[in-house]
């Protein structure tokens, strides 16, 4: 049985339907993997950073799923960045092989960002 790793997955809500995907595949039975979801659905009162902190913080690892919305998204910009302070390894995911932004925020500084395939995301949580 493969080690189950707390992973928070960080996206633009309007993204919501690709982290639903995420979440889907990991639970598939073929899936080389397995992952906690540990994603904040909604912002909390504003204690929000405070609780996202440690929830970052008691996961082993964060996949951020980038769009074009991500540019846009404070809230997913900041759980990248506090990943960083935490050393807690991020992998960039593109949501779609088409459409993809023509950049990544600044918050993207020494992310590794990666197309959407079964090896990508394996060899992510499998290095944590």
């Amino acid at each position: 049985m493969v080690a189950k790793n707390r992973i928070f997955v960080s996206f633009a809500m309007e993204d919501k339907t690709y982290r639903d995907f995420l979440v889907g595949q990991a639970k598939n039975e073929k899936s080389p993997f397995e992952f906690v979801n540990m994603s904040v659905l909604e912002p909390w009162d504003t204690q929000w950073k405070t609780n996202c902190r440690s929830r970052i913080k008691g996961c082993d690892g964060m996949i951020a799923l980038v769009s074009k919305n991500l540019a846009r998204a404070t809230g997913a910009l900041w759980e990248v960045n506090c990943a960083k302070d935490e050393n807690i390894p991020v992998l960039g995911v593109y949501c779609a092989t088409i459409d993809r932004p023509t950049s990544l925020p600044s918050e993207f500084f020494g992310v590794k960002v990666v197309g959407w395939t079964w090896a990508n995301t394996a060899t992510f949580i499998g290095n944590l």
